[in-house]
């Protein structure tokens, strides 16, 4: 399509290349062209389509004297055909060669004459012993179509007997090629292109072995490994290179030099050819990253979408390869390995197909092509071919030897899948093909260390959730296993269970980020991603399981009972007039509600309150993550860089490395914010817990809570100074007198600071306060829905100063059957995290100088929220692969659950309290 030529019978009278052609018609008597175009001649035994002189076969075309003087009629002459000259027409015709050496050898002549037999060419002895006659057919599997090859119908039958009587390499090797185009497939009974080159390879036994190996016949291609079973499992992993490989150190020791001797379909040896330069690959890329798929440890995967039409112009012809591996040994010198192939398409018989991961039924081969456009032409080799055949999935696989520590590895094996297409709007097909490069290891010691890890810790975790249904027994009262029981037990191994799964997968996933990374002579690589999956199976179950728990902890810290004993006591009497006696009497002085509120309020802003900053946390994690490049650990290559050149190849990620890399960095992220708050931020700027405890005992307000039915906490907020109602005069004054040591200490007990207690409670005081709260409760039955708004406050009213009443007067030992005692924890019982002590006739009051009452917020939790925040950011990256997203939807669960935290708990808080929730802001 780039330029123009005359049509038949026109020649040429001007042409400046391209477009710029003249030309001009031949006379009647002339009606022929010359050869090269510019001139017309006679041309006594006829013209061709093109309008040129043809001539009858084993005939030459002669159009000009030896001078060059161009004749009027041009002349056929025949090649002289006997004995000394032995020549005839070439292909073109031009001039006479000497005829093909089996002719000559057969009949003496240039003429294979009846009986002998003429075939691709060649002529042979019919009564020699030959082999069998071919079947020109190639079989497409997948199409279900079997084809006559024009190809295989001229050159399968000269192929073979040339091969068979005379051994030429050439011969055999297109015999072999054809089979190989037939997908290697050997039958007994079939006597197609494999079929020949079995009975060659049998036959020929007499010819010895080439380079000592069973399998490759002198003058033979080496096609098969054999069939005996279990052979590929030998030829795989019996032996192994002496070569170190490593990830850092010279280009040697770092590259994998693959080298493939390429042949034509025709047999032809063409050169050898090393792989960087992308002979294999189908798909364009630049140079650099072309050749880091033969980086050692660089797991390379490319895939591209090709169109028909191109594969079609761009692979006119089938090349052939044979791929090996060099390497030098002990002693420097330099050795190939033949790498095998296993052909998934090939299927030899019931017992080998090359499928699945049992090598005693692979059947290895050796030969292999990227595109078949010749074995798919049916009637003309020089038309377009009804089907061609494409290496649409080549992988090449290196597996290290196990338990060595120097980089060693098992013979390479490239894996190859191939796709038939049945040719028919060329410009509008495709087709999908991918190239890769894996690296290997057996995992199976790797997978029993993760079972035995699993097996040991969720036992453990079995004992441990037992022991804390046992606490939560004790502390809920109960002493009957129930359905309730059951159903805890199961909450508790829930979270449990999500320590271990967590756990392990971060140990796996840090193990391999560091053990991986580091390394500088290789002895571990990662796993495949279809070695992941179990891993991937332990992240969700850890992520399921810990969702369960932190919404089980929602739900508890939504139910809690609360309520804030007022010790203020009022001061003085005033005159009131009472409702319906007309009279006015004097009553107590009002106590002041708003301390009440301002606690409530304290209170209700720190229920969401953390150990860490959220927003700063994801914030930080992407931008290490991202901006400072810490996700280029995650490639699947040996390079321990922050930073990649945009020009260089980036491997594909490993969803362990991703794991462990942003699992690392919010583990570590988190606890320098744990120890920044902790060290420097809560005791020189401001802690919430403790101020609010301060708080209390400055509001003279005491927080009574109860996060179990017989178990919870009590704040004593009990002035020293008596009232707390007071003008900011005195109030200075008090907190001075203080400061000098001029007044009591805060403490519960006599002589002591202890503020915090953890409480358990007697099934008689639980008892006593259910009666008291039923009151604020009852207003939401049926029976109250005639009652008017007043008398439910008044009630509600009447409820709240009873309740008060009561855990004041509870507080100061007043009712002895429901009394208390004070004691200290003993150390087991604070490692155990339960009880051992039942409060039968007493209830106890447990110091606790840690204020474990923050269980019940946000702050005492934050290793759950935590873990679940990063198992949430871990499940959205392994499904989307993206850690901005990732971040994102973390940051918005978070906001959305805190939300609903401190709305649900504000409700919760008012309901129990009896503050008025339009205070509580």
């Amino acid at each position: 399509g780039s330029s123009c030529v005359c049509e038949p019978g026109y020649r040429m009278v001007s042409s400046n290349g391209g477009f710029s052609v003249t030309c001009e018609k031949c006379p009647e008597n002339m009606s022929g062209v010359t050869q090269d175009g510019w001139n017309c001649i006679t041309c006594p035994k006829g013209l061709t389509l093109e309008g040129k002189c043809k001539c009858p076969n084993n005939e030459i075309l002669v159009e000009r004297s030896i001078d060059g003087i161009l004749l009027n009629e041009a002349l056929c002459i025949r090649c002289n055909g006997s004995e000394q000259s032995f020549s005839a027409s070439d292909a073109s015709g031009s001039r006479c060669v000497r005829c093909e050496k089996t002719f000559i050898h057969v009949s003496k002549s240039c003429d294979c004459s009846s009986p002998n037999i003429l075939t691709g060419g060649l002529c042979f002895f019919a009564q020699e012993s030959l082999p069998p006659k071919g079947v020109a057919t190639v079989r497409f599997a997948q199409l279900g179509i079997t084809l006559t090859s024009a190809w295989f119908l001229k050159n399968l039958q000269s192929s073979a007997f040339a091969c068979w009587l005379y051994s030429n390499v050439t011969a055999c090797q297109a015999l072999g090629n054809m089979c190989v185009m037939n997908m290697n497939s050997l039958s007994s009974s079939s006597t197609d292109a494999c079929g020949l080159f079995q009975y060659i390879f049998i036959g020929t036994a007499r010819l010895g072995i080439s380079h000592s190996i069973a399998y490759w016949r002198h003058n033979l291609p080496w096609l098969y490994y054999g069939d005996q079973p279990g052979l590929a499992s030998q030829v795989l992993e019996k032996n192994h290179f002496h070569t170190t490989f490593s990830f850092k150190g010279r280009d040697k020791d770092v590259k994998l030099q693959f080298i493939a001797a390429s042949f034509d379909a025709a047999g032809n040896f063409l050169k050898w050819q090393n792989l960087e330069g992308g002979i294999l690959q189908l798909c364009p890329d630049t140079e650099t990253k072309l050749d880091a798929a033969y980086t050692f440890g660089t797991t390379y995967q490319q895939s591209c979408k090709i169109s028909v039409s191109k594969i079609l112009l761009d692979f006119a012809n089938p090349i052939f390869y044979d791929l090996f591996l060099e390497y030098n040994d002990d002693n420097g010198q330099q050795h190939l390995w033949a790498v095998p192939v296993l052909n998934l398409n090939l299927q030899y018989n019931e017992k080998f197909v090359n499928q699945g991961t049992n090598m005693n039924n692979w059947l290895l081969t050796r030969r292999f092509f990227l595109v078949d456009t010749l074995s798919g032409k049916e009637t003309d080799l020089g038309k377009p071919p009804r089907v061609i055949r494409i290496a649409s999935k080549i992988a090449i696989s290196i597996r290290l030897v196990s338990h060595m520590q120097r980089g060693t590895i098992y013979p390479p094996l490239i894996t190859i899948a191939y796709t038939d297409v049945l040719v028919q709007n060329p410009e509008i097909q495709s087709v999908m093909v991918s190239f890769s490069v894996n690296y290997e290891m057996d995992q199976s010691e790797a997978r029993i260390q993760t079972d035995v890890a699993l097996g040991v810790l969720g036992g453990l975790a079995v004992l441990w959730s037992l022991l804390k249904t046992a606490g939560w027994k004790r502390r809920t009262g109960s002493s009957i296993i129930d359905l309730q029981t059951v159903f805890k037990f199961l909450l508790f191994y829930a979270g449990d269970l999500a320590n271990v799964f967590f756990i392990i997968t971060v140990g796996t996933g840090i193990y391999w980020l560091v053990f991986f990374k580091a390394q500088h002579f290789v002895s571990v690589l990662l796993p495949l991603p279809s070695q992941e999956e179990d891993f991937v199976t332990y992240v969700a179950c850890a992520f399921s399981l810990k969702a369960l728990q932190f919404l089980q902890l929602l739900i508890s810290q939504l139910t809690v009972d609360i309520f804030f004993i007022d010790w203020e006591r009022p001061k003085g009497k005033v005159l009131k007039a009472v409702e319906g006696e007309g009279v006015i009497k004097s009553a107590a002085a009002p106590v002041s509600i708003w301390r009440t509120y301002f606690i409530a309020n304290e209170w209700n802003e720190i229920q969401t309150v953390r150990k860490i900053n959220p927003l700063f946390q994801v914030l930080a994690v992407l931008f290490f993550l991202e901006v400072v490049g810490f996700s280029n650990l995650a490639l699947m290559d040996a390079s321990s860089s922050l930073t990649r050149s945009s020009e260089s190849y980036v491997a594909p990620w490993s969803r362990i490395l991703r794991f462990g890399v942003s699992v690392a960095l919010w583990i570590a992220i988190a606890i320098l914010q744990v120890i920044f708050f902790s060290v420097f931020y809560e005791r020189f700027v401001e802690d919430k817990i403790s101020q609010f405890v301060d708080l209390c005992c400055v509001s003279n307000i005491s927080v009574f809570l109860l996060s179990h039915n017989c178990f919870g906490y009590y704040i004593h907020g009990r002035s020293v100074h008596g009232h707390a109602d007071t003008n900011m005069e005195e109030m200075n004054m008090n907190l001075k007198r203080e400061a000098e040591n001029l007044c009591s200490q805060r403490g519960l007990l006599p002589n002591t600071d202890g503020q915090t207690f953890q409480i358990s409670i007697s099934r008689k005081m639980r008892l006593h306060y259910d009666w008291i709260h039923e009151t604020l409760t009852r207003k939401r039955g049926p029976a109250r829905l005639l009652e008017s708004s007043a008398n439910t406050f008044e009630q509600s009213t009447r409820a709240y100063n009873t309740m008060n009443k009561f855990l004041g007067s509870f507080i100061d030992h007043v009712h002895k059957e429901m009394d208390y005692i004070v004691k200290d924890k003993l150390l087991l019982e604070r490692i155990l995290g339960m009880e051992f002590m039942e409060p039968i006739e007493k209830s106890i009051f447990y110091n606790d100088e840690g204020h474990t009452f923050i269980d019940v917020l946000y702050y005492g939790n934050e290793t759950t929220l935590l873990i679940f925040d990063i198992l949430f950011f871990s499940v959205v990256d392994l499904a989307s692969q993206s850690f901005v997203l990732a971040a994102i939807l973390t940051y918005l669960q978070q906001e959305i659950f805190r939300f609903i935290r401190n709305t649900l708990g504000q409700k919760n808080l008012a309901s129990k309290t009896l503050v008025d929730e339009r205070f509580l802001i």
